[in-house]
């Protein structure tokens, strides 16, 4: 996440910390919270926005939800974006209610257009 990046490479900047991510790693995604999130693939840098929720309560397991529903999308071949937008998706439901796991089959939240 945007925090951790930061602290890595001891910046003040997500534009800093990108920018040294980018030389060390050729792909990679960091979560920015209600900022969404951004995807470094080789020379591109894709910025995927935050799915919108009325309120956050607790969002203990929002990261590992957001790598669970990037890598679902990556594994199918998703295109960069939709990953990062099932990621997304599936990370806002984990954070409306207490707990780190999904109270909804997935399934019931992801566009089945992102799914197929």
């Amino acid at each position: 996440n945007e925090d951790e990046l930061k602290a890595l490479y001891q910046v003040k900047s997500i534009n800093d910390g990108l920018h040294r991510l980018r030389e060390d790693c050729e792909f990679a995604a960091v979560t920015r919270n209600e900022h969404g999130s951004v995807v470094i693939d080789g020379d591109e840098v894709v910025i995927i926005d935050a799915e919108p929720v009325d309120s956050v309560v607790d969002a203990t397991g929002a990261g590992d939800m957001y790598a669970s529903g990037f890598l679902y999308g990556f594994v199918r071949g998703k295109p960069i974006e939709q990953c990062g937008k099932i990621g997304s998706i599936v990370a806002s439901e984990v954070i409306t209610h207490m707990g780190p796991r999904p109270l909804v089959p997935l399934t019931t939240v992801v566009p089945t257009h992102l799914r197929d």
